[in-house]
């Protein structure tokens, strides 16, 4: 199901071409069915820096009003600083962001009241009443009011998450990959006491993404070497995500950071029930890692809405995915990329020990390799149905053993299956990965 424009929600809410698939007449109608279904007195809406946000903001905010629910406008703000007054005003928040993807598309997230993520019946029951498109006639229109103080509100929150503690002595380099990170994060950072500088913090409504931020880490590499700093935190278009670079150059990604964060909860007594939520996409090594330590691993679907539930129903303190999208359920309603990298640069400090060193010494990462391999409509059942693959798959693991993984799975967002292999070595883990290819698109031959 989804809107007349074929639109729907996704594992992150609703994404499209803008002005050609989420139009603002789209959008406007989105509106509309949001308020009618979650039926609040207020919606707090944000945006990131895409030059397609303002308009579909504003569209956005005319199908709320036009349903008589007032709209907080926080302006740009990361998606977690939106959940956030969300969370600080018991009631729902939207944003206008496509996160990681180029600036020619946008999207739609909705939080449910408190800044939680919607629940799938809720997502149908809105899509639903996208499609029947029906106006409510007569009644108040609400109202929209700008809210100029929301931006501090978050920043004030970050720090107060290190609970007096300072990051003194520290230098950050930040890549705000042109996105709504750009004007909140390195004061951020600085009113922390960290040392701070940016890239990637220059948006122009086009460059949001753009050979920068988490996608494309390279530029931030070399800059914390050339710049000697003491680390790199690399943000996404919505600031969601977070990935670090280390003083040495090296990337560390959202399993390393788990990792890191994991074990050191662990020692401060602050891991709840001594376990961690990841996908099935995250790395061997964290799993080895966390055996060795002692801690459970629950293992969900690819999506930080898979995380979160598993980390709801268990009550878990920590959960995240090998993007860098990383919850800390005790702080946040969702993965917050400013809050990873501040925590991060705060274990940095109080370990007293460099970025490379730690991350050595809290995983080994195995060498992962991944290709798609397309998939025809109507076809997916080869994948739970072909003896061959079945036999090719168990054949790989076995050679594998318990130091390599395979796994196989159908993309949530393309006609695509993922083929992944982990290995003790990356010729072996592309050989697995070609040999397994072979198969599948013979199947499919």
């Amino acid at each position: 199901m989804g809107s007349s424009s074929g639109l729907s929600f996704g594992t992150d809410g609703v994404r499209g071409l803008a002005n050609v698939e989420l139009t603002p007449e789209v959008t406007l109608a989105l509106g509309r069915a949001v308020a009618r279904v979650l039926a609040p007195a207020q919606i707090v809406v944000g945006r990131d820096t895409r030059r397609s946000g303002p308009a579909l903001q504003a569209a956005l905010s005319a199908g709320v009003a036009a349903e008589g629910v007032d709209v907080v406008d926080v302006g740009v703000l990361p998606t977690p600083a939106v959940a956030y007054v969300a969370s600080t005003l018991r009631v729902p928040g939207a944003v206008i962001s496509a996160s990681h993807n180029p600036y020619s598309d946008n999207g739609v997230k909705v939080f449910a009241a408190g800044g939680a993520k919607l629940d799938t019946a809720v997502e149908a029951a809105i899509e639903a009443e996208w499609l029947r498109g029906a106006s409510r006639t007569g009644g108040g229109v609400g109202r929209i009011i700008v809210d100029p103080h929301a931006a501090d509100a978050y920043a004030s929150h970050l720090v107060d998450c290190l609970e007096g503690r300072r990051l003194a002595g520290i230098s950050v380099l930040l890549d705000c990959a042109n996105g709504a990170a750009s004007d909140i994060a390195p004061g951020v950072l600085a009113a922390a006491g960290a040392q701070v500088s940016a890239i990637g913090a220059e948006p122009d409504g086009t460059n949001i993404n753009d050979g920068c931020g988490s996608t494309s880490p390279g530029a931030l590499q070399a800059a914390v070497v050339a710049a000697h700093a003491d680390l790199g935190l690399a943000f996404d278009g919505d600031a969601d995500r977070c990935l670090a670079v280390d003083e040495t150059g090296e990337l560390i990604d959202g399993d390393h950071l788990m990792a890191l964060f994991a074990l050191d909860l662990a020692a401060r007594d602050g891991l709840d029930e001594g376990a961690v939520a990841v996908s099935v996409m995250s790395n061997l090594g964290l799993r080895l890692s966390m055996e060795a330590a002692g801690i459970e691993v629950v293992e969900t679907s690819v999506g930080d809405r898979h995380v979160l539930d598993a980390m709801c129903a268990r009550g878990l303190a920590l959960g995240g995915e090998q993007s860098g999208h990383i919850i800390f359920r005790r702080l946040a309603t969702t993965g917050d990329g400013l809050l990873t990298g501040l925590l991060l640069a705060d274990l940095v400090c109080r370990q007293g020990r460099s970025l490379s060193a730690l991350a050595a010494s809290a995983m080994t990462r195995l060498p992962q390799h991944l290709a798609n391999v397309e998939l025809p409509a109507g076809r997916g059942h080869l994948l739970v149905s072909s003896p061959r693959l079945a036999a090719a798959v168990a054949e790989a693991r076995a050679e594998l053993g318990p130091r390599g993984r395979v796994l196989l799975r159908p993309s949530g967002t393309e006609p695509l299956v993922r083929v992944m292999a982990e290995a003790p070595t990356p010729t072996t883990a592309v050989a697995v990965v070609e040999r397994l290819c072979a198969v599948l698109r013979s199947e499919l031959a």
